[in-house]
């Protein structure tokens, strides 16, 4: 497929918890044409091949990625096989979407990146959250720094389960906060502190702090959990003029802006002088109402056509993994010092 306007044949590896989602988000998008879907399990193909008799089903997504119609896949099957499939994919000439994180190890995505790169081929990482209304918001009030200068993020971002079988909640919540930082500022990240706790699997964390420091003077804290009894959605952005605070789970006031912040004195009155804080008015935006994955698919749309350069590709994707093996190091490094002090007798 070139950029003439022809649509775009589209194959689906993986049918699981987000594979129905995406399904329904290509098929109604007229820019593409749904060819067919891999899975492995033959009642999910049944399953499939009843509700939608126009859509070939595969056992095996070799035999997907080979089908000459199909000109860009989409990959949402267990991070672990993320890798070979989408080498195969680009190997074979398609186009690539998959899902978040990218890779298992900072070394396939540098990979993936490069054979991309040498084949010219769309390589995107499905970061849905950028293309919420909030996220839209909010990066347009950091652009034009109505917040003034960003101090810090804080990201609660904790539920109970799903526990997930092939990564642990690092791997799994945390590219969602990583992806929006990145997303809203151009910042250096040059430390990583991580603590967390083992309670179901020892061999993986269900509960992870994470602290990132960047080099332009910015925090960010994330509080990541699978054993919370409540499910909250809650992203705080402080800046030197006005802070703000993302619920997402509330439908009717998502972002409220707070006209609320410290003055600091100069440095050589601090000793004497305490800050000032400024309070002043709440303004909840009016936010756009689309589904994340329309934008998503959309956006794939665009930049397979040359129309726009991509927000989250292969590169965004390799930042993310290579931020997350650094705080996997400095998780492990913490649970392993933690367990010899638990087991030093008293």
């Amino acid at each position: 497929m070139d950029g003439s306007g022809m649509t775009i044949g589209i194959g689906l590896v993986g049918y699981g918890y987000w594979g129905p989602n995406l399904l329904r988000n290509f098929r109604s998008n007229a820019d593409f044409r749904v060819i067919g879907v891999a899975d492995k399990k033959s009642e999910t193909r049944e399953r499939l091949s009843a509700a939608f008799p126009d859509i070939r089903t595969f056992e095996e997504a070799e035999m997907l990625i080979a089908h000459r119609d199909v000109d860009a896949v989409v990959i949402a099957t267990p991070v672990a096989s993320h890798y070979g499939i989408a080498r195969r994919a680009l190997d074979t000439g398609k186009h690539v979407l998959v899902e978040k994180p990218m890779c298992a190890t900072l070394d396939e995505a540098r990979d993936l990146v490069e054979r991309a790169r040498r084949k010219s081929l769309v390589l995107m990482v499905d970061h849905t959250f950028l293309f919420t209304g909030a996220v839209q918001m909010i990066k347009e009030l950091v652009a034009r720094s109505a917040l003034g200068q960003v101090c810090y993020f804080d990201s609660l971002r904790v539920n109970l389960g799903l526990f997930q079988p092939d990564v642990n909640c690092l791997w799994d919540l945390g590219p969602h906060d990583l992806s929006i930082i990145n997303h809203l500022i151009d910042d250096e990240l040059i430390d990583v502190e991580a603590s967390g706790y083992c309670h179901v699997n020892q061999d993986a964390p269900d509960m992870v702090y994470l602290t990132l420091h960047f080099r332009k003077n910015c925090i960010a804290h994330l509080n990541l959990s699978w054993m919370s009894p409540v499910k909250i959605r809650r992203f705080t952005i402080g800046g030197t003029d006005k802070m703000l605070v993302w619920d997402d789970l509330d439908e009717d006031q998502k972002i409220k802006i707070y006209s609320s912040g410290i003055h600091f004195q100069p440095e050589e009155q601090r000793p004497m002088i305490i800050p000032q804080y400024r309070i002043g008015d709440i303004h909840s935006p009016r936010l756009r109402k689309t589904e994340a994955l329309v934008g998503v698919a959309q956006h794939f749309s665009d930049v397979i056509r040359g129309k726009t350069p991509s927000i989250m590709d292969g590169t965004e994707g390799l930042k993310i993994v290579q931020t997350l093996e650094m705080a996997q190091s400095r998780l492990d490094d913490n649970l392993k010092r933690v367990r010899a002090r638990r087991d030093v007798p008293q």
